[in-house]
């Protein structure tokens, strides 16, 4: 029996930090907030979805007004990317693989979500790591269901990096169109550049 679809769990609890005062989450692309831009793809591509978010952004909140989505508050936001991911698996059923999406890749598309979870029904004992065309490793990255427990046991901010290590295994690269799985945007300079480069 195929499996259900996964749940996207969309990380928008993070700082900011390098945006030096702005909120790289509320950037316009296309006119539209960053963050509803990637909610808005998630659920174009059909998949359930579950965004967190920190306790002192309320314009992110209200970014995603109106939305279809679970939302989830992360009191120890700033202790670390696995404590968004602990409490985001909190609103996930048990027996749903989960598709990790950084809400700071602007370029990618609600197709490249629907292939990781249609990919996750042919496959679904393997790690899906979206890669860039050439290959280099990058988001999102859809874990099945069994590895919720290792999820939740996550610490600190470097995400599944040392889950990814270990069940290396079991990683399966998927790659998208050009390197829409690598460009994240972290700082004012970065954003210029990719608008300057994209024109968007």
């Amino acid at each position: 029996m195929a499996p259900p679809a996964p749940v996207v769990l969309l990380l928008a609890a993070g700082a900011s930090r390098r945006m030096r005062g702005a909120d790289k989450l509320l950037e316009p692309v296309g006119g539209v907030p960053l963050l509803r831009l990637q909610a808005a793809r998630a659920l174009e591509a059909g998949l359930p979805l579950v965004v967190t978010l920190p306790p002192d952004r309320p314009a992110r909140v209200a970014a995603l007004d109106g939305l279809d989505l679970t939302r989830v508050t992360v009191a120890d936001a700033a202790s670390g990317l696995s404590a968004s991911i602990r409490a985001g698996l909190g609103a996930v059923p048990e027996g749903r693989a989960v598709l990790i999406l950084l809400a700071d890749l602007p370029e990618i598309e609600a197709s490249d979500l629907a292939a990781l979870a249609a990919l996750h029904h042919q496959a679904p004992a393997a790690i899906l790591r979206a890669t860039s065309a050439d290959g280099r490793p990058g988001h999102p990255i859809l874990f099945p269901a069994d590895l919720r427990a290792d999820l939740l046991a996550l610490e600190g901010d470097a995400g599944a990096r040392t889950l990814l290590r270990r069940e290396a295994a079991r990683v399966r690269p998927v790659a998208l169109e050009a390197a829409r799985a690598i460009t994240d945007l972290d700082t004012p300079e970065d954003w210029a550049a990719w608008r300057a480069r994209t024109g968007r």
